[in-house]
Parts: structure tokens; C-alpha cells; sequence
């Protein structure tokens, strides 16, 4: 295990600067993994996929306000810094940047330039949270900016959120590779999420429903089921389980455009919410070619 001492933390923009110049200089590759933090097993895969595609790993914690709605849980989202520490001393990482808003929005949140991907930032989850998607490529962009890393890795629970952040780096010519990380799941297949903690012990027997009624429509659509009628039938199995879907939607995989009956590269993704949370997944399905 790597000695906890190794790992740098720093606060602000020119430290994390200077920091990263003394790598380049050194010729070292840069990794970077974005995260709010209240870290678990999914974040540290990423870090660990990380490290094996550069030699220095940056880990940045930031809850961004920016992201969350008026009535969303910015107040109440988990935040456990000195866990969150241990866990990436541990695994190594070499550089844990944990800006302040100031740090990040100095002229404040209102008169903070941001960026929109148009097309895939209102639909689905952007329909049901207006302004999350801005929020979200717009501390993205800054991050990427502020690191200037080699690589950077998400994961692919939030596939959403890495399709807009592909589109971003590619519309803005940023000189990063974005690479998808597989969702890790809990044993009964709820993908892992910081959320996850709002679920009452009740609640969380019932979670891995999502999941389970996700993989039970990809085998009806593979099996030749009409997509609108799998998606209904979905969103009814979710409701008499006592989830309160808000969608399910079989898309494009590619731009989540809505499936047509050409299309053989699919995803289908859901939200329910159940008690406090809001849980999203997804699921690929690769038809066979006709």
C-alpha cells in the first residue's frame, strides 16, 4: 500500500499549478478524477484505472453549487473530507485538490461565464433538474482548465454527464482524453452512489429494483419486445415496487437520441426517486445486427 504521506493537498489554483509544472517538467503524465467527494468503492475504481494510464493521479473534491437546483439537496449532499483523504492516500493518489467556491467562482456563481451542450443538456435528467447540465460542464470546463490534465475518467453511471463532457472537450478543443469507467455495483447490482446514504435500511432493500427492472427491459427489446412497450411496462414494474419513476428511455448510445428500429447500439436509462433519493442508472444493449 502506498505511504499516506505521499499525498498533496492543496487549496488553491496556483499551488495546484505549480505543483503540476514540476510533474511536466519531469515529463510525468497527469491523470485526473473529478468528484464531490463522500468517496466510495465506484470513485476509487477510478482512481486506480487512473493510475495505470499516467504517473501522477489528481483527485479534486468540490461541491458544486452551480449543479444543484433551488430545492435540491446542496445543503444536505454528504461531506467527508478526512475519510474521503485516508481512502486516496491510500490508493495512491499523488494530488487531492479541495478548492473553496470563492476559489472556483470568484466573481460569484451570478456573474460566472458558463457553458451549454446543447442537445444533451435538457433532456432526461436535464429535463427534470433545469440547469444541472450548465452547471455541470461549466465547473467541468474550469477543472479541466485548472489541471491541464492528460487524461481525465468518469464513470458510467452517470452516462449522461459523460456524453455532455465528451461533446464539451470535443466542441472546445481540449487536449484530453476522456475515458469511461465501467459502474461498480453492490452485490445486489445497485450501482454505488453518494446518495445511496439517504436510503432508510427499508428503502434500500428496494433499490436494486432499478437495476432489476433496467436488465429485465434490455432482455424484452433484445427479445423483440416494441421499445415503447418495454419502456411502459418498465416504468409500471418501478411504481408497483414503490419507486416514483421519473423516466425510463431507451436511447442512441451514442447521442442518446430516442432509439429508431435501426439502431443496435442502445442504452436505456432510468431515474426513480425513492424516499430522499434520487437514483439513476443505465444499462447497454447491443442488438444484433439485422
Amino acid at each position: 500500500m502506498p505511504n499516506s504521506s505521499l499525498l498533496i493537498e492543496v487549496e488553491h489554483l496556483a499551488e495546484l499549478r505549480a505543483q503540476i509544472r514540476a510533474w511536466r517538467a519531469s515529463g510525468e503524465r497527469i491523470a485526473f478524477v473529478p468528484t464531490m467527494g463522500n468517496l466510495h468503492t465506484g470513485h476509487l475504481s477510478l482512481v486506480r484505472e487512473a493510475q495505470t494510464r499516467a504517473d501522477r493521479v489528481v483527485v479534486s473534491i468540490f461541491v458544486n453549487p452551480l449543479q444543484f437546483g433551488p430545492h435540491e439537496d446542496l445543503d444536505a449532499y454528504p461531506r467527508t473530507l478526512d475519510a474521503d483523504r485516508r481512502q486516496l492516500a491510500a490508493t495512491g493518489c499523488a494530488l487531492l485538490f479541495t478548492p473553496s467556491v470563492d476559489e472556483i467562482y470568484p466573481r460569484g456563481q451570478d456573474a460566472q461565464t458558463r457553458v451549454e451542450v446543447p442537445g444533451l443538456s435538457d433532456i432526461l435528467c436535464g429535463a427534470s433538474r433545469p440547469g444541472h447540465f450548465v452547471g455541470v460542464a461549466t465547473v467541468v470546463c474550469k477543472l479541466l482548465n485548472m489541471v491541464q490534465p492528460d487524461v481525465a475518467l468518469f464513470g458510467e453511471k452517470d452516462f449522461q454527464q459523460l456524453l455532455v463532457i465528451r461533446r464539451l472537450v470535443e466542441d472546445l478543443a481540449f487536449p484530453v482524453e476522456i475515458v469511461a469507467v465501467p459502474t461498480v455495483r453492490e452485490p445486489d447490482g445497485l450501482a454505488m452512489s453518494s446518495r445511496n446514504n439517504y436510503l432508510t435500511p427499508e428503502e434500500r432493500a428496494l433499490a436494486p429494483t432499478l437495476y432489476q427492472v433496467l436488465r429485465a427491459t434490455a432482455e424484452k427489446i433484445g427479445a423483440g419486445e416494441a421499445i415503447a412497450r418495454a419502456e411502459q411496462a418498465g416504468l409500471e414494474a418501478l411504481a408497483a415496487a414503490g419507486l416514483r419513476p421519473d423516466y425510463l428511455s431507451v436511447r442512441r448510445a451514442e447521442d442518446l437520441a430516442p432509439a429508431g428500429p435501426e439502431d443496435r447500439a442502445l442504452i436505456i436509462l432510468a431515474a426513480a426517486y425513492l424516499g430522499r433519493a434520487r437514483l439513476i442508472d443505465n444499462v447497454r444493449l447491443n442488438l444484433d445486427p439485422r
